[in-house]
């Protein structure tokens, strides 16, 4: 279809928010976003017929990752709103061929908007959420803000879609839906067949979570401080308060009364509500590593039922969203770099518990792109469930 440029700056509106700046190499004042094809993307995403798009926190690195996935992904849009913190505003943006300013997020930003995606932190979330949700708009909210509350869904696409089919489109009625943590959807993609199946008693995991799960200034510090180490300077840190690179230590997140930090309560609590399980034994330790942008997971289950290897590996290749890289012969198996900008999660290193009598245990390998199933692409998924 035919659309004025004129119309598209009017309609297209982006909106920065809180979120981490994007990388130092886009900061300068015109924003250029690479995609492929860009005329062909304008020419299937942008017609009359779909959903009017708010992006919340676009200059993040989540935000930038929205909408990479939207241009691949074809998603349908009439209008899409590019919002951001009020430092933010005013910068220009080029996405699908068209030019956007990016608007300082306000109450008003929501007005006429059908989706929302928000990567912006918490407190922005909060603020903004039931805002946007008063005035008729689904809030797919990627921060930790509402994730427990009762009667918002949390929800991966390829787990329990059926959480969110009460929430419609086109109704006048808002909704908030959550976007789990990213360790607990990297987990759960790959866990969740296999729950299916032989129901799992017992979970163990640990993380090994890269630079990016604390946004883009994180991934410059990692990448500074690398180049600061083996120059023999001392390590410049701002953001974990200790050396980084050739480093690795418990999650920066807060450690609780337990014990126990709050990253890894997240993939306790969050595993529960989304198997529909509170009685869940789940137990999670959780690590920051010198790794750019995808998590890696080493999870131990234990089953009610019998699960031998070979049927789980079967059950693996064929679960959506899931590649199996498991060649023992060549000691093949998923590493971060491979699953990088990739948008499905790899499980290998699968093989029976020997710890556990019989085939009632099974101990498996996960990595997965945190910027891209981890937040963006999990996001847009729910949106696409709107559809």
């Amino acid at each position: 279809m035919e659309c004025p440029a004129a119309t598209v700056r009017h309609h297209h509106r982006l909106l920065s928010g809180t979120g981490s700046s994007i990388s130092s190499l886009q900061r300068a004042h015109h924003l250029r976003l690479p995609v492929k094809s860009a005329a062909a993307a304008v020419r299937m995403s942008l017609r009359e017929d779909g959903p009017s798009l708010a992006v919340v926190g676009v200059t993040g690195a989540v935000g930038q990752e929205f909408l990479s996935v939207l241009t691949d992904r074809s998603f349908p849009y009439r209008s899409i709103r590019m919002l951001a913190s009020k430092r933010s505003a005013g910068k220009h943006l080029t996405f699908e061929g068209h030019d956007y300013v990016v608007e300082e997020l306000t109450p008003e930003s929501f007005d006429g908007v059908d989706i929302a995606l928000f990567s912006a932190g918490g407190s922005i979330s909060k603020h903004f959420g039931p805002i946007a949700v008063e005035k008729g708009c689904v809030v797919v909210d990627n921060s930790s803000a509402f994730r427990m509350e009762d009667g918002v869904p949390l929800v991966i696409p390829e787990v329990n879609p059926e959480a969110m089919a009460h929430v419609k489109l086109g109704n006048g009625k808002g909704a908030l839906i959550a976007n789990p943590n990213c360790s607990t959807i990297i987990c759960l993609m790959a866990a969740t067949p296999l729950h299916r199946r032989a129901k799992v008693k017992r979970m163990v995991v640990s993380t090994y979570q890269a630079a990016s799960g604390a946004g883009a200034a994180a991934m410059e510090e990692l990448e500074l401080q690398t180049r600061e180490v083996l120059e023999g300077k001392e390590p410049t840190c701002k953001i974990f308060k200790q050396q980084y690179a050739f480093n690795l230590f418990s999650h920066n997140a807060p450690v609780l009364s337990n014990g126990y930090n709050e990253e890894e309560m997240k993939l306790v609590k969050e595993t529960r509500k989304i198997w529909n399980d509170m009685d869940a034994k789940i137990t999670a330790t959780c690590i920051r590593v010198p790794v750019m942008r995808a998590h890696a997971e080493s999870v131990n289950l234990q089953f009610e039922k019998p699960l031998d290897e070979e049927t789980a590996k079967e059950i693996l290749k064929n679960a959506p969203g899931v590649m199996v890289i498991d060649d023992r012969a060549s000691n093949h198996f998923p590493t971060p770099l491979e699953v990088s900008k990739k948008d499905d999660v790899a499980v290998g290193r699968i093989r029976r518990d020997v710890s556990q009598d019989g085939d009632y245990g099974l101990d498996i390998f996960v990595c997965g792109d945190q910027i891209r199933k981890g937040a963006a692409l999990n996001a847009v998924q729910i949106a696409e469930l709107l559809l």
